[in-house]
């Protein structure tokens, strides 16, 4: 008889490795109106989200052609505060007439 013990390798489980769940995100989207001047929408998209000029004229046009942009994708509560300040920017010095603020929602993203 030997004294050996026969060596016995044990696997270990695969478990899976869960991935820490992500926070949603979402969108703050402009919409389209026939009062707002797009160098109102260009200054306002520089001061709030640090555009530069040609981003805000892209999107400016976007609004303008498709009725809509998302200018911003974060956690809620980012995109909250920049829907706010969207919504709070004040008036448009180069209109004609004054409707209040422009256009802003919150729309999550898929996940």
């Amino acid at each position: 008889m030997s004294d050996a013990t026969p060596e016995v390798q044990v696997k270990p489980k695969n478990k899976k490795k869960r991935k820490p769940k992500r926070e949603p995100r979402f969108s703050v989207v402009l919409w389209n109106d026939d009062v707002h001047t797009f160098q109102y929408v260009i200054v306002m998209l520089q001061a709030l989200f640090g555009y530069p000029p040609e981003k805000g004229m892209q999107l400016a046009q976007e609004v303008h052609n498709t009725g809509r942009a998302v200018v911003f994708t974060s956690s809620l509560e980012k995109a909250e505060l920049k829907r706010d300040q969207v919504l709070a920017f004040g008036e448009d010095p180069w209109a004609e007439e004054n409707i209040g603020p422009l256009g802003a929602t919150l729309e999550r993203c898929p996940d």
